[in-house]
């Protein structure tokens, strides 16, 4: 067999846990192989090893059949090896031909030649689809755009064989398609591609095999034409997982959140949301569906106190909140579990410990006449982990040690534990597994069924769908209209989101379509 990359019982410890435990994949030329597994599997730390960001404890590592030591990332490159790392590796401030050719800079008489470089990236990006702009500058561009970026420095350096981390974590959907085909591309113009993710249906869609491991251990190879989502589900996780979420009737009381006529601007003051008016109760998930980038963002940070109101109002349980500091809305009773986590959900360099009290590390048992107690941290910290399986090496951990899908499940324990009166939850399973998504789905149903009113924004429409009592469907910083999530389907609320009135419509062999001549957004 004609293997690119050979991964032979592959050993990785950090002190004493063991991350890879004699994992092998092995990588054809010119497949796509798909690494999955768990939050905390265990990918991301195979795939640096294999980059040369980690050195293993034990096994050899063959590239076309040569065995080599892959000491650094320089080594990496050098060996054809390119990786695209979830988080990316770009200064906002730069162009995109200035952190392409970044530390490895080509020179015409003794000046960076800029020019020169811009012209090749135009040209590899061409080639393969990508429409980078080589002098756009990095901060004035989408995240998809960005990841393309990352995509064209490790073909500019000579890559033959790409990793992708997460690839799709942080992509709108069009992105994701845009993406895949990119992937195939690559593969038609030779080269080879593993691909980080836990996203069953990508699998399916663009592997041609699949690698699983499971809590550091390799469970096997599959050829993805031979399998299915299933299947792939319960290697991944150890046991049968339900992809329809399970939750009985609601039955809705008062009002606990009241949105009236709100006005949000950005920073370039541009109104992103324009007089919306929204309400949640007691006992009830409202679901917002919309594309991304028509007010969701504004919107939740103007409930939280993270963004200024221009004008309107925002009440919880009567109380007028509009304008308050966080930490006074939170005490009102809101928990938000937000869009960006690094950002606006954990301090990264803070361990797990103080990150499971940040909303709470004033207040007793946690402090007592302004001193902490540093045993009532480490108690409260062991709770949560134990309750919501965060995978780490315990509470004295670095935030910043957990993979994204654990740092999330953090964020929810700390957030729910406070069994606040509103929830927010703004992309909860973002960049998460299946068993992950299930368990998370479970504790938002979990707060409805208590009485709470729970506030779910998702780019997910099956997400929006299995999960939410109703659907507020927000279009151009509006909300349009609410449905029935039983009473409704994904082609209802696509065109409602692409700003379609119900008036627009109608039902063609069983599916919901424009009307003929009808493609006029709602005003």
């Amino acid at each position: 067999m004609d293997y690119v990359i050979e991964m032979l019982n592959i050993r990785k410890e950090f002190g004493s846990f063991v991350a890879n435990d004699n994992i092998t994949l092995q990588l054809e030329k010119g497949e796509i192989h798909a690494l999955l597994g768990e939050n905390g599997a265990g990918k991301s730390t195979l795939m640096n090893v294999l980059f040369g960001l980690y050195q293993p404890e034990g096994g050899e590592i063959k590239v076309r059949g040569e065995k080599v030591a892959i000491t650094n990332p320089n080594v990496a490159n050098n060996l054809g090896i390119g990786m695209v790392h979830q988080h990316f590796m770009l200064v906002e401030n730069l162009s995109v031909t200035e952190n392409i050719i970044l530390g490895n800079e080509p020179k015409k008489r003794g000046l960076v030649d800029i020019r020169g470089a811009a012209k090749k990236v135009a040209e590899i990006s061409k080639l393969y689809g990508l429409n980078v702009d080589p002098y756009a500058k990095i901060e004035d561009i989408s995240v998809g755009m960005q990841q393309r970026v990352e995509i064209l420095k490790t073909l500019y350096r000579g890559a033959e064989i790409l990793i992708f981390d997460e690839p799709t974590a942080s992509l709108t959907p069009q992105e994701i398609n845009e993406l895949m085909g990119i992937l195939r591309k690559l593969i038609d113009e030779g080269k080879s591609i593993i691909i980080i993710t836990h996203k069953l249906q990508e699998i399916m869609d663009v592997s041609d095999r699949v690698t699983i491991i499971r809590k550091g251990e390799g469970i096997g190879t599959v050829v993805t034409a031979e399998t299915n989502p299933e299947e792939l589900a319960t290697l991944m996780v150890g046991r049968q997982v339900t992809f329809k979420t399970e939750k009985g009737p609601s039955y809705p009381t008062g009002e606990v959140l009241k949105v009236e006529d709100l006005v949000v601007e950005d920073y370039r003051g541009i109104e992103k949301v324009k007089g919306l008016n929204l309400s949640v109760r007691h006992g009830e998930i409202l679901g917002i569906a919309g594309i991304d980038g028509n007010g969701q963002s504004e919107l939740i940070e103007a409930i939280t106190g993270l963004h200024k109101v221009k004008s309107g109002k925002v009440f919880l349980y009567g109380n007028d909140i509009t304008g308050k500091k966080p930490r006074q809305i939170t005490e009102a009773g809101l928990g938000h579990i937000p869009q960006d986590r690094h950002k606006h959900g954990l301090v990264l360099n803070f361990t797990v410990g103080y990150n499971a009290v940040l909303q709470t590390y004033y207040q007793k048992p946690i402090s007592n006449n302004g001193i902490m107690n540093y045993k009532s941290v480490s108690k409260k910290a062991t709770e949560l982990i134990e309750a919501y399986d965060i995978r780490t090496q315990g509470e004295h951990a670095l935030a910043r040690s957990l993979s994204g899908g654990n740092q999330q499940k953090l964020i929810i324990a700390r957030e729910v534990d406070r069994n606040p009166k509103l929830l927010i939850a703004a992309l909860p399973t973002r960049g998460l597994d299946v068993g992950a998504i299930e368990f998370i789905h479970k504790k938002l149903i979990e707060q409805r069924d208590r009485g709470k009113a729970v506030l779910l924004i998702s780019f997910e429409l099956d997400e929006i769908m299995n999960v939410s009592d109703k659907i507020a469907v927000i279009y151009d910083g509006q909300i349009i209209d609410v449905v029935d999530p039983t009473k409704t389907t994904e082609q209802e609320l696509g065109l409602l989101m692409a700003g379609h009135s119900k008036k627009e419509m109608t039902i063609v062999n069983d599916e919901v379509v424009l009307k003929e001549g009808d493609d006029d957004h709602v005003e």
